[in-house]
């Protein structure tokens, strides 16, 4: 058997400390589902690292907060960044 050395011809793959991002988005998605007390169903979730940014509406002040506290409470978010409208 003849092993040659391995080309990489495209971009290379970004390395993560941390979580990765996406699962850290699903994760805080997935609390905000189902969280009781927050309608998420119009709130979109983003990663940048462990910084979270929650955009969309909810019905009230206070469950945007409600919605804050919830991703905060995750165990790899270091930040939230809430851009959250209400009616």
């Amino acid at each position: 058997m003849v092993f040659k050395e391995g080309t990489f011809k495209g971009v290379q793959p970004e390395h993560f400390d941390g979580p990765h991002p996406a699962r850290l988005e699903t994760a805080v998605a997935d609390a905000l589902s189902m969280a009781g007390d927050v309608d998420a169903s119009d709130i979109a979730v983003t990663c940048v690292g462990t910084r979270i940014l929650l955009s969309g509406s909810v019905g009230s002040a206070d469950e945007a907060g409600r919605a804050v506290a919830v991703a905060a409470s995750l165990k790899d978010v270091s930040e939230v960044d809430s851009r959250l409208t209400w009616l």
